[in-house]
């Protein structure tokens, strides 16, 4: 990560501690994030804007989140800046239909018809949103950090929003909608899979006209070249984490035996867990107390569910939603096994999260997990994504040696302190936009030299125009 070589020093201070000036002697940034969804009880995407911002806060910075429904949490020294859509997935009424009055703008009816004819507005409609409330704002702020919106709105350069843009992609969104067309069943269901992430095509338009690309992972960024055609030398990856304070080994937790923890939610065939869920069953047979808690929304239907009653776990499988962090942690902590069966993940905080606690993982080789959960027999257990008989076989050889399950807890908890805390990925985050702000006064400054205008070499540093694409 780029930040390693300033973090060798400078003295970390704990994740908590209270903000302080830059220690590099440069003046503190005025940061504008954007996340078009921003809550940190579901999907990494809020989990980020929330650490993320609180540590840069506390590096010294002043950082304001601008986002949409659900809108995240931020922390003491954050400010939180609403801009409402619709809220057309909200519940207990999701895909539902405005009142007339509700109406305030054509960037509300372009919401309201795309979701009637199938398909997902809100990275559209937010970064439109996004580039008029910064544009009255021109110079308030000395960057602006999308948070994987990638609409079209947030093109046309700091003219635009009035200052340099620097992006977060977690993973390509086309690598769900794969395995998600490969999950579906029939060709009408396939045909609405299609329409849904029909915006994953501006996705692509607005990824390849970046100038800075963050990631989280290698596996990631790879993923980014790919599938979006990114070049690979805009993107930069710079780890997330854990809350270390937070996710922490208590001795006093109680262990309850036979209890495996997961995130995940039941409906998405990319967190892998009906494998899972299968796994369990042929573990039972030789673990009787084997249970599973998945942090995370239950399915009513779908193969999940349907799983679950064919093979007669509804006793044994619990799904719990909306607990605070303290309850999360201490759920994480009471587990003997944590476990990530996930096909295919651009970073996987819960194996952070679940290592910090000091709490043995059983992961997957999907995506980018391995970078975090480290080597087999190491720091983790490791198995092929989809493969429910590899799963179980590692929920037995941990279940029934404790002393796996202690040298594997005691390992990632270290790997995770010396690799992938929040404080980390700010100060790389914070490096990278010193280098694109670096970069705009380049281009800047090229603008001013003869030729410029006619279109010479100095021209073609002129940040790209969005009134083609908007």
């Amino acid at each position: 990560m780029t930040a390693e070589a300033v973090q060798a020093a400078v003295p970390r201070p704990a994740e908590g501690s209270p903000a302080s000036a830059p220690t590099n002697g440069e003046r503190p940034l005025r940061i504008a994030m954007l996340t078009y969804k921003g809550n940190p009880f579901c999907g990494g995407q809020g989990v980020y804007v929330r650490h993320l911002s609180r540590e840069l806060a506390r590096l010294g910075h002043s950082v304001e989140v601008i986002g949409a429904q659900p809108y995240p949490v931020v922390d003491d020294g954050v400010t939180l800046t609403e801009l409402p859509s619709l809220d057309l997935y909200r519940q207990p009424d999701p895909f539902r239909t405005p009142k007339r009055g509700e109406y305030r703008d054509w960037i509300d009816a372009l919401e309201v018809g795309t979701m009637w004819t199938g398909g997902f507005p809100e990275p559209l409609t937010f970064s439109l949103r996004a580039r008029r409330h910064l544009a009255a704002r021109s110079g308030q702020f000395d960057v602006v950090h999308d948070n994987q919106t990638l609409g079209y709105g947030l093109l046309g350069g700091p003219g635009a929003l009035g200052a340099p843009l620097v992006t977060t992609i977690h993973h390509p969104i086309t690598v769900d909608r794969r395995l998600d067309l490969a999950a579906a069943g029939g060709w009408k269901r396939r045909a609405s899979v299609r329409r849904w992430y029909g915006f994953t095509r501006m996705q692509k338009r607005v990824a390849r006209r970046l100038p800075s690309v963050l990631t989280v992972s290698g596996s990631s960024r790879q993923e980014i070249v790919d599938d979006l055609g990114v070049a690979a030398d805009r993107i930069h990856v710079v780890h997330i984490g854990a809350d270390t304070d937070l996710f922490s080994p208590d001795a006093s937790v109680p262990e309850v035996p036979g209890r495996i923890v997961t995130t995940s939610s039941a409906d998405v065939p990319l967190k892998g867990l009906i494998h899972l869920v299968e796994a369990l069953a042929k573990v039972r047979t030789e673990q009787p107390d084997a249970h599973l808690v998945v942090v995370g929304k239950r399915a009513d239907d779908g193969p999940v569910a349907a799983a679950i009653e064919r093979l007669g776990l509804s006793g044994a499988i619990e799904f719990v939603k909306g607990i605070s962090d303290p309850e999360l942690v201490d759920l994480v902590r009471s587990a003997q096994i944590a476990c990530v069966p996930s096909l295919y993940e651009g970073f996987s905080l819960p194996a952070a999260e679940a290592m910090a606690t000091g709490t043995p993982l059983l992961a997957t080789t999907g995506g980018a997990i391995p970078e975090v959960a480290g080597p087999d027999g190491e720091t983790c257990l490791a198995v092929p994504p989809g493969d429910a008989d590899a799963l179980a076989g590692g929920l037995l050889r941990l279940l029934g040696d404790e002393t796996l399950r202690r040298r594997l807890g005691a390992a990632g908890r270290e790997r995770v302190l010396a690799r992938f805390t929040w404080r980390q990925a700010a100060l790389g985050t914070a490096e990278r936009y010193r280098e694109a702000i670096a970069l705009q006064r380049g281009r800047a400054g090229a603008r001013t030299l003869p030729g410029a205008a006619s279109g010479g070499a100095a021209g073609t540093a002129t940040a790209p125009s969005a009134a083609g694409h908007v």
